[in-house]
Parts: C-alpha cells; sequence; structure tokens
C-alpha cells in the first residue's frame, strides 16, 4: 500500500530531527548509512535499491553511483561544503552511461545538510535544506506512492554473496563433501551470517567472532562450527551451566533448523580463509526471493554429478523475478486487498480486515526456492503493518510489547511442494530471513516487533513430486484460498520418461492429451484439487504455449467444460528471471477460478520486453 505524505513527512521530521544523521558530513563514510535511512521515509527498504551501482561512463571509464533505481532515481552525495553544482555534473555523466531503457527521471543530490531534486523529465529543481525536507515530501511521492512497483531485480550484494558462497561450496565438493550434508551445512550457514548481521543473536558479529577465533589452519573449524549448531538447537534451560561464555550467549533457534545431525566438513586454511570471506560480508540487505535462486543454481553448477544438472535443464530453470510474481499475486489478492483497506474506515472493519488476512492460506505447489511463498509473505506483513498503523495508532507505542500481540499474519499460513531437497532447505530459510526482515520493518516504524527466535512459526514445505502427490495431505482444500507459482516448463519432446508417464497420469484421459507440455499438469491437477473448494483462486506463470495451436483447445476445452473461468491474463511478455542462465522463452501469467470474474481484465504488452497494459474484457478465452 502506497504511503500518505503526511506519514512520509512525519519521518522525514523524525530523521532530520536526530542528532545521530544530522551529524554525518562524510561521503565515504556516512553516505551508504544515510541513504539507506533516508530511503526508509519513503518506505523503501535497501534491498530495493542499487548501492554503489557500477556504470560504464561515455569516454570508458568507470563511475559508482551511491544509489540507482532503474527508471526512476539516482542519488548523488558529496562530503559537507562539497560543490553540488559538481555532484550534477557527475551525475548527468552517469546518467548517459546508463541504458536508455533504465534511465532515471530524478536525480537527488546532497551533501548531508543541503538537497537538490532533479525532474530531467520536467526540467526543474528542488533546493532545501535538511531540516526543510518534511516540507517537501510531496515532490517524493514518485517514490512512495504505489511503492509495491518499486523493483530492483539485481542487488550486487547479492550477487556477490552468491560468489563468495560459491567459491566455498567448490571447494568443499573439491574437498570431498557433499550431498545433502554439504546442502544443509550451507543452508545453516546462511542463516547463521544474516542473522549475525540483524540482530537476531545478541548482538551483530558474533557468528564471525566465533568462527574467526579458530586457529589459521582451520584445524579446530569443524568443531567450533559443531558446538556453536548444538548450542542454537538447545533450549536455555536445557543447556550445561558451565557452557562456554560465548556460546552462551546465543538464544535458541527452534524450528528444526538445526535439529538434524550432520557430518560436517574437515578444514584447512583454505577453507577456513573462504568461510570468513562469507562470514564477513554484510549479509543485512539480502533479498532472500532473488539469493535463494541464485544459491540453488549455485550448488547444481558446481556439483559433479551432471544428471543433476540436466534435471535442471528438464525442470526448466525458471526461477521467478519478483517483478513477474508482483504481476501474479497483485491483481490476484493484494490490489484486492489493498483497496479493503483503503474502504475500511471502522475498526470494526478494520478488526474484520485483520483477522481475514490473518486467515488466509497460500499454497505453491512447485515452489523451488519459496519465490512467490517470500514475496507473497512480505507483501501480507506490509499491508498488515499499514494496517496496524491504523488501528493501534493512539496507543502502539505506549503498551508494552503490543506489538507481539497485534502482528497475526505468519509463515505458518505459507504451504509449497518442490522436489529438490536443498530448495525446500531454502525455501524454508529464505521464509525464516523474510520473516526477520519484516519484523526489523515493523520495529524501525512502530518501536518494537516480536522476537524471531525461538522460531515458533514454521513454513509448511514438503518435498516431494508435485505430480504424484495428493495436494490435499498438504494443505485441505477446503483450508486454501490461493494457488500461486510457476510451475517447470518442459516440452513434449524434452520429457523424460518418468515425466511422460506423469502427464499420462494427469492428462491421459484427455482427446490428444499426449500434446500438452509439462506445465499444464499443474492447471489440471489445481482444477481438480478446486473443484473441493470452488472459492479458490489460482495464478499461474507458464509458457505460452498453453495458449496455442493445439495445445490451447486440448487443456482449456475441458476446464471450461467443468466451469472454469480466467479471471485475468497476461498475453506474452519476454521472460525475466533470477536464474544464472535466463531462459529465453516467452511467458503468460493466467488466474482462474470456478466462478465468473466480476471484472475479468487482460495485460497486453505492446513491447513483449515492457510494460503492460490493462484492459477491460467481458470474457477471456484460452487465446
Amino acid at each position: 500500500m502506497s504511503l500518505t505524505t503526511r506519514e512520509v513527512s512525519s519521518r522525514l521530521k523524525a530523521f532530520a530531527a536526530d542528532p545521530f544523521y544530522r551529524q554525518m558530513t562524510r561521503e565515504k563514510a556516512d553516505e551508504k548509512l544515510f541513504t539507506k535511512e533516508l530511503m526508509k521515509c519513503f518506505g523503501i527498504e535497501a534491498h530495493q535499491y542499487n548501492r554503489e551501482q557500477k556504470i560504464t561512463l561515455l569516454d570508458g571509464k568507470t563511475g559508482y553511483a551511491d544509489a540507482f533505481i532503474p527508471q526512476i532515481l539516482l542519488v548523488e552525495a558529496k562530503s559537507a561544503g562539497k560543490n553540488l553544482a559538481r555532484a550534477r555534473e557527475q551525475a548527468e555523466d552517469y546518467r548517459w552511461g546508463i541504458p536508455v531503457a533504465q534511465q532515471p527521471r530524478y536525480i537527488l543530490l546532497h551533501d548531508f545538510q543541503n538537497f537538490v531534486l532533479c525532474d530531467l523529465e520536467e526540467d526543474k529543481e528542488l533546493c532545501c535544506t535538511l531540516a526543510e525536507l518534511p516540507d517537501h515530501a510531496k515532490a517524493f511521492s514518485f517514490l512512495y506512492q504505489e511503492r509495491s512497483t518499486v523493483v530492483v531485480e539485481e542487488n550486487p550484494i547479492n550477487r556477490e554473496a552468491a560468489y563468495q558462497i560459491s567459491r566455498l561450496h567448490a571447494e568443499l565438493l573439491a574437498a570431498g563433501y557433499a550431498g545433502h550434508d554439504l546442502e544443509l551445512f550451507l543452508t545453516r550457514l546462511l542463516f547463521c551470517f544474516f542473522a549475525d548481521d540483524t540482530l537476531i543473536f545478541n548482538e551483530a558479529g558474533m557468528v564471525h567472532r566465533w568462527l574467526a577465533a579458530s586457529r589459521e589452519d582451520g584445524d579446530d573449524l569443524g568443531s567450533r562450527i559443531s558446538r556453536l549448531f548444538e548450542t542454537l538447537n538447545a533450549p536455555i534451560p536445557s543447556r550445561q551451566k558451565n557452557l562456554n561464555e560465548d556460546l552462551a550467549q546465543f538464544g535458541y533457534v527452534n524450528g528444526g533448523l538445526f535439529a538434524e545431525r550432520i557430518a560436517l566438513p574437515e578444514f584447512d586454511g583454505k577453507l577456513r580463509h573462504l568461510l570468513l570471506a562469507c562470514s564477513a560480508m554484510d549479509w543485512s540487505e539480502i533479498s532472500p526471493a532473488i539469493f535463494g535462486s541464485m544459491f540453488q543454481g549455485i550448488l547444481e553448477e558446481n556439483d559433479p554429478n551432471s544428471s543433476r544438472k540436466k534435471s535442471r535443464s528438464e525442470l526448466g530453470a525458471h526461477y521467478t523475478s519478483e517483478k513477474n510474481i508482483l504481476k501474479a499475486i497483485n491483481t490476484l489478492f493484494m490490489d484486492e486487498l489493498r483497496s479493503s483497506l483503503k474502504s475500511a474506515t471502522s475498526r470494526a472493519a478494520q478488526f474484520a480486515l485483520h483477522e481475514k488476512i490473518a486467515a488466509l492460506h497460500f499454497f505453491d505447489p512447485a515452489c523451488g526456492c519459496g519465490n512467490f511463498l517470500v514475496i507473497a509473505y512480505r507483501e501480507l506483513r506490509r499491508l498488515e503493518m499499514d494496517l496496524i498503523a491504523k488501528l493501534y495508532k493512539t496507543d502502539l507505542r505506549d503498551t508494552l510489547g503490543a506489538i507481539a500481540t497485534y502482528q497475526k499474519v505468519s509463515i505458518n499460513q505459507f504451504f509449497g511442494i518442490e522436489i529438490e531437497e536443498h530448495a525446500c532447505e531454502i525455501a524454508k530459510t529464505a521464509l525464516y530471513i523474510t520473516d526477520h526482515q519484516m519484523n526489523r520493518e515493523a520495529e524501525s516504524r512502530f518501536g518494537k516487533a516480536r522476537p524471531t527466535i525461538p522460531l515458533h512459526d514454521i513454513p509448511h514445505i514438503t518435498c516431494a513430486n508435485a505430480l504424484t502427490t495428493d495436494w490435499a495431505t498438504v494443505l485441505p482444500p477446503q483450508d486454501c484460498h490461493y494457488i500461486i507459482g510457476n510451475p517447470p516448463f518442459v516440452g513434449k519432446n524434452k520429457q523424460t520418461p518418468a515425466q511422460k508417464q506423469e502427464m499420462a497420469a494427469i492428462a491421459g484421459s484427455l482427446k490428444n492429451g499426449g500434446v500438452l507440455d509439462y506445465v499444464a499438469a499443474w492447471y489440471l491437477k489445481a482444477a481438480d484439487y478446486m473443484a473441493h473448494n470452488r472459492q479458490i483462486a489460482a495464478a499461474l506463470v507458464s509458457t505460452n504455449s498453453i495458449t496455442q495451436g493445439e495445445q490451447a483447445a486440448v487443456l482449456w476445452q475441458p476446464l471450461f467444460a467443468r466451469g472454469i473461468h480466467i479471471q485475468f491474463a497476461h498475453h506474452t511478455f519476454k521472460w525475466q528471471n533470477e536464474g544464472k542462465d535466463v531462459a529465453a522463452v516467452h511467458c503468460v501469467i493466467i488466474a482462474f477460478a470456478y466462478r465468473q470474474p466480476e471484472k475479468p481484465v487482460i495485460f497486453h504488452y505492446a513491447d513483449i520486453a515492457g510494460e503492460p497494459k490493462a484492459r477491460a474484457a467481458q470474457n477471456i478465452n484460452a487465446y
């Protein structure tokens, strides 16, 4: 939900009045934190913009913009007293070095006390001081209105983190440490690194200090990690009274993340160096939705098992970008929920809406690393924060521990099926990390939030083949509200014998069912599942092959005959994802349910690589 100008002005006023930020003056030492907190005033978190964006200038030299949101904003800061006219020239150089399709409309220049906002399209400038920023909140409405559309798909932090993990993973494989133990070990490390930089534990840097205290030859590092994992899995009352005092400072994690006993690797000096390089990074702004896909790609790319790489290709290697996920979930349910919040003016209506969103259940039967579930959970939590701000604005800061009671949305509401075991572990961890990020946002906004650990809420991710599993055993249909996801893309000629058998079991009764792509099985299986609760609505990202030629009739005629109606659809658009090798495919998004749509909408793309325009429709057919 977009922020109001009044709320942004209030945030800017608090920011400008804070002596901690008022005393900042140095570009190199202070800019990152200053910009991060300034952007928060507009509802933009650090993972939603690129920091130190590398730009190749027209003269061939390389520059680094302090902050960048493609098509929207470039920020350039200078130390106090520096010439902002020179900063404008530098920003203009950056602008022309950026590809035309990504060039920003706005440039923000500042020296911590003086600000210049340049609207390049209107050729206008706004000049003000830090103290005057709250009075000009409306000038920044391009940042805080329609907040959910501000998406940065590739933050260099995610790629750097993935690169460091890749180096560690490859070296562990070379040392003979592989398989399930390796994947679970790295998943646990990922959680620990993130927790270490985001105050999940008592203070920042506890994990890094514990690891760095090992011997330089790495001989004792494995045992130190083992003791750390055992401690994190032990409730505090059950721990030995003479436990090492550094370990005793760690909280209890719970949730089963550290429960399974695994063999840990043997470390030498090189492996120790790689592990500490990972630990030393700032993991606080990692995007779980994006990093998870990169992480899975790394596990599979480095794996010497060629059949596993092949299986990734057979499963489509499609890891959905945040932008494409938002296309599906916004129209499926988030836009309606945001509208409900806007129209809920009475406390009774607001309480009812809160109960409603806390009772919703979301199901991704091909969840991969959990991208859809992560983004849906994040958006639902932010909606809840907006609702809490309305409901409890008079007493929120005065009631001890109130926020823990007010927050009702949890990762317990999210369910998934994924065939790859390591992807299941990544999905669970990504949801845990997202939960903590949302707790931090709540704390920043309200002054307090529910603690992240011990982990009380558990995401329901089932490791199984979605096409041979009864979905009702994962989430009973009477409890489900929305099905979302991006099922695998495998053409009929590329299906393995096992996949052909699965298709025959699901689509074999259809006339010419053998022509269908693998993804069609999820539509058919979803229709069977939804028949037991006709209030469920689904939205799936798919290849456009199921809306063309003979496949369209083979798949959709039986679905229409059963009472399925298409609620909204995106015409063909070019695929954008976060995988290492972006697949060259064209996609559609189709939402469907056992009910007539109130307002059927078709999203049309004049340019398949561009943005769509919504058009009302009387009825939407298979084509």
